[in-house]
């Protein structure tokens, strides 16, 4: 059984809309008088599949016991020209800031960028006409009536980037939790000891009247770029905000030299995304008030100085905590929002008008193929002659007859449309 504690921020899930409801076949009858007319209705839209974002989610652990959702299916319609009715929808929440990617294709659906967005993802198979639709001038009694729609499973990526105007970064132990506690109202778990936070946390830090979310990630290490520590699983979390945050340990107490680690760092960032290196960075020197301190503080300065803004802070006490934050919204108030990822507004999982076909030879028989085959097997009755009527005009309508033309059909040559098989007649 999953672990409880674990965060959850890539997963892979099954949906499916719901089939549409087979329109009905039936005819009126009176005491006496039976099979006065058709009176078949409609069958009912199966249920489409949404995705919303909830702002009151912190992570993708709930999709860990539960990845397969389905839509309702649309019922049968009835007889008196009644409808079937319609399938439920299926409505999937997920944390602000997933992305949602076909697994098949990688692409971006949608990017659930803000609290209560809503995404179509998949839509509902169409419930199929009942056979007083088919009722024309001359056709008074249709015996036959469409198949529901029905639709396909499909398999999505979940993959939660955090969006934060600050990302704090830094090596395990520097002290990130701690001053994010102190400069906001979260409270992230603190121990003296590596890896204690493993996951993000967001903390909404309040400057005057005016406010920016920062987001402490978890310690990134040496080769964190090809996945060492918790590299990759954390390093996305980074790639959507708007300037980092690098706490450093200035004190060396755990015998590291600050420049180093501040370097390290860095080349982690460049090694995973070019994008990530850019970023404007403030740098928090913590552990001021350790023995040996100073020193440090004088080198990393005199390093660094004039290409970065340098704040002293003790994250323990709050020391210096002010000034830091004055500094990164100035930096902030520069800068251009948070962009959302690049997806395919229009992108929705539906059969509707694809119904297509091919035309291969078999020896001496034309074989036609393809979705406006599969949807003319579901429908046709073989023997109806209604029904027959039907087949041959939508074979028409949709151009099957014109392109068995171009292809040089000759009559009496044999044509093969799914179980159906009949010779050419010009």
């Amino acid at each position: 059984m999953p672990d409880k504690n674990i965060f959850t921020d890539k997963v892979k899930i099954t949906i499916k809309s719901g089939d549409g409801g087979d329109g009905m076949n039936s005819f009126k009858a009176f005491k006496g008088k039976p099979a006065c007319g058709p009176d078949g209705g409609d069958g009912g839209n199966g249920g489409a599949v949404y995705i919303v974002a909830d702002g009151n989610m912190g992570d993708l652990l709930s999709f860990r016991y539960t990845s397969k959702f389905c839509a309702g299916n649309g019922e049968r319609g009835g007889t008196n020209k009644c409808f079937g009715r319609g399938g439920d929808d299926v409505i999937i929440k997920v944390p602000v800031g997933t992305v949602v990617k076909d697994a098949d294709t990688g692409t971006v659906i949608a990017d659930m960028f803000s609290d209560s967005q809503k995404k179509l993802i998949a839509e509902g198979g169409r419930g199929g006409k009942g056979n007083v639709r088919f009722t024309t001038s001359r056709r008074h009694a249709p015996n036959f009536a469409q198949k529901g729609e029905k639709t396909e499973p499909h398999m999505l990526i979940l993959e939660l980037k955090v969006i934060a105007d600050v990302g704090i970064i830094g090596f395990p132990n520097v002290g990130k939790s701690t001053l994010l506690s102190k400069i906001s109202a979260a409270r992230p778990k603190i121990a003296n000891y590596h890896f204690t936070t493993l996951s993000p946390n967001l903390g909404v830090v309040k400057y005057y009247d005016n406010s920016f979310v920062a987001a402490d990630i978890p310690g990134l290490i040496e080769g964190a770029s090809q996945g060492s520590g918790l590299g990759h699983d954390f390093l996305r979390h980074i790639e959507r905000t708007r300037m980092l945050l690098h706490v450093v340990d200035i004190s060396g107490c755990e015998g590291r030299d600050p420049v180093e680690d501040f370097k390290l760092i860095n080349a982690e960032l460049s090694s995973y995304s070019k994008v990530l290196a850019s970023l404007p960075q403030v740098i928090a020197l913590n552990k001021c008030d350790i023995a040996g301190a100073e020193e440090n503080i004088k080198a990393f300065k005199k390093r660094y100085a004039k290409k970065y803004h340098i704040f002293t802070i003790t994250a323990v006490n709050g020391e210096g905590a002010d000034k830091l934050i004055e500094g990164v919204f100035n930096i902030l108030n520069e800068l251009p929002p948070v962009k959302r990822i690049e997806s395919d507004e229009t992108f929705t999982y539906t059969k509707s008008g694809n119904l297509d076909f091919e035309i291969y030879l078999d020896g001496d028989a034309y074989v036609v193929v393809g979705s406006l085959v599969d949807m003319l097997c579901r429908n046709v009755s073989l023997n109806d002659p209604d029904s027959m009527a039907y087949f041959q005009k939508i074979l028409r309508e949709k151009g099957v007859i014109s392109k068995l033309r171009q292809l040089g059909i000759k009559d009496n040559d044999t044509v093969v449309v799914g179980d159906v098989e009949f010779d050419f007649v010009n």
